[in-house]
């Protein structure tokens, strides 16, 4: 599919990969819904693109925010692919990381992804299609030091993601997991550390990592071409993701299932 005159909509859009995933799809002729926490930030990146732009601040914890932001996402045009991008890093010891910085970072990264997703859902199945692109991690699929709360999170959106695929793959609709390893943004300055606070500096590896602008367009790339678990990294970090990447052949078996009839028959087993 090409992307001229589609609608993407893309949390954590202020910055980083959501800001270069914003230029690229505006690149390719879509109208971008930007949305995110800082809305001089996101006016800043609206104003560098050429496409039409729609600026919808919010909390991605603010369930009232979202679904608001949701009411008039929606409306006219619609959304045809929905970038579930925000989220935030850590850097601490397990045995150093208080309680709350799991259940913060689990839900900024997890369950307010999942709640503006399902939110989402009855306007993209009563249209009949549509793309939903997780953004997940390297830490998603391999366990990384110093990021226990963080790979929790990752590693369950890849499973809400993968279990959401099978149930709508006879809907039009499809879903998108994307891996990133390191990529040159703010992602280790802004990581939440033991206790909470900001770290506040960044990692050689970030500095080094990938550039935004090219890990968007490999995003939108493979999007493009239909594919399903992306992995955008280089190095030891991409040898790691790939020893871990799902084959496409267990995708498919499980989507068989559903077309065999499996949620159909386990429901009715239910009443």
């Amino acid at each position: 599919m090409g992307f001229e005159g589609k609608s993407v909509w893309i949390t954590g859009a202020s910055s980083g990969i959501g800001a270069a995933l914003a230029r690229e799809w505006a690149g390719r002729g879509a109208r971008v819904i930007l949305s995110g926490r800082d809305e001089a930030r996101l006016n800043e990146v609206a104003a560098s693109l050429t496409a039409e732009t729609l600026v919808l601040p919010f909390d991605v914890r603010d369930e009232d925010a979202m679904r608001e932001a949701t009411a008039r996402a929606t409306q006219g045009a619609g959304v045809d692919i929905f970038v579930a991008n925000a989220g935030v890093s850590q850097r601490s010891p397990a045995v150093d990381t208080a309680m709350q910085v799991y259940r913060d970072i689990i839900d900024i990264d997890l369950t307010a992804q999942i709640a503006a997703t399902q939110a989402l859902l009855p306007h993209l199945t009563q249209r009949g299609s549509g793309k939903l692109v997780f953004i997940s991690s390297v830490a998603g699929k391999v366990g990384v030091p110093l990021r226990t709360a963080y790979c929790a999170a990752k590693f369950g959106l890849i499973g809400y993601a993968d279990a959401l695929r099978a149930e709508l793959s006879l809907s039009g609709i499809d879903v998108h997991v994307v891996c990133p390893g390191s990529v040159a943004t703010d992602v280790s300055r802004n990581a939440l550390t033991g206790d909470g606070s900001r770290r506040g500096r960044s990692d050689k590896a970030i500095d080094e990592g990938i550039a935004p602008g090219d890990a968007a367009k490999t995003i939108v790339d493979a999007v493009e071409l239909n594919q399903r678990e992306i992995i955008v990294a280089q190095g030891m970090e991409e040898a790691m993701a790939e020893l871990r990447r799902t084959p496409d052949q267990l995708f498919d078996q499980i989507s068989q299932m559903v077309a065999k009839g499996y949620m159909a028959k386990m429901q009715v087993e239910d009443q």
